[in-house]
């Protein structure tokens, strides 16, 4: 059973590394014994490793999600809150996420879901499975509980699993087969999710819903802007873009 260990950077910066005996290169850091380095540390301390001082912090989601090791692009936490809010998804429930892609969605399903709960994964590309699939198992390792997780290769509408779902997140840039193989799998009452990055994706969504049995519950974005305080006193917002990340749509099956 692997253990895992998270070290922030004055600046804030998120590295997540595994405590392990030996010498072994992190990126970012440098090589270094793990083991040899936290041996005598607690949560809280301070460790040196080359020129940085670095805190070491709890193994909590935010920590995890920003020191996660990425390839594909991942889902942010303004929208894997909607998901898991809109889509009601909690303990016990059985829920299927296609695809996987680095995994940012699936850790946060994770932790809600807890040890009653089971996730399945599908995702048709195994360079990025492999990250994803890497970042599961390092939470699995940190959190309390981990759902029952099942991985699946291939396009989902190839791989529907036959299982009874309460949820359905769907992140593909084709979603009308997934949609239509996947809702006969939902409950009754259960909700499917899309993630469309453009607009003329997600009209395709909302007619395949439809054509497939289900209600349109809510389509749209969801705006991230951030605050900060002034030199002079006061806050203003924060030099960036806004938080737009994709379109996302929600329907259930009644």
């Amino acid at each position: 059973m692997a253990e895992y260990a998270v070290l922030m950077e004055p600046e804030g910066r998120i590295y997540v590394v595994e405590v392990i005996d030996e010498m072994v290169k992190h990126k970012g850091l440098g090589v270094f014994n793990t083991a040899t380095l936290l041996k005598d540390s607690a949560i809280g301390d301070e460790v040196l490793i080359g020129q940085k001082y670095l805190r070491i912090l709890p193994p909590r989601l935010p920590e995890l999600i920003s020191g996660m090791a990425r390839r594909a692009q991942t889902i942010s936490s303004k929208d894997a809150g909607a998901f898991i809010t809109k889509l009601g998804i909690g303990s016990g429930d059985t829920v299927l996420e296609a695809g996987l892609g680095s995994g940012g969605l699936s850790m946060h399903l994770a932790r809600v879901l807890g040890s009653s709960g089971h996730l399945v994964t599908a995702e048709p590309r195994n360079e990025h499975a492999k990250i994803g699939l890497l970042n599961l198992q390092r939470v699995s390792e940190c959190f309390a509980e981990f759902p029952k997780h099942t991985h699946l290769e291939g396009m989902v509408e190839d791989v529907v699993p036959d299982l009874n779902l309460d949820a359905i997140i769907l992140d593909m840039p084709v979603h009308s087969p997934a949609i239509s193989a996947c809702a006969p799998k939902l409950n009754y009452g259960g909700r499917l999710a899309c993630y469309a990055p453009t607009t003329s994706q997600l009209e395709a969504c909302w007619k395949s819903c439809e054509e497939a049995g289900l209600v349109v519950e809510w389509a749209g974005e969801l705006i991230e802007r951030q605050w900060g305080t002034t030199s002079k006193g006061g806050m203003r917002p924060v030099n960036g873009p806004f938080g737009h990340t994709a379109f996302l749509l929600f329907a259930q099956k009644r």
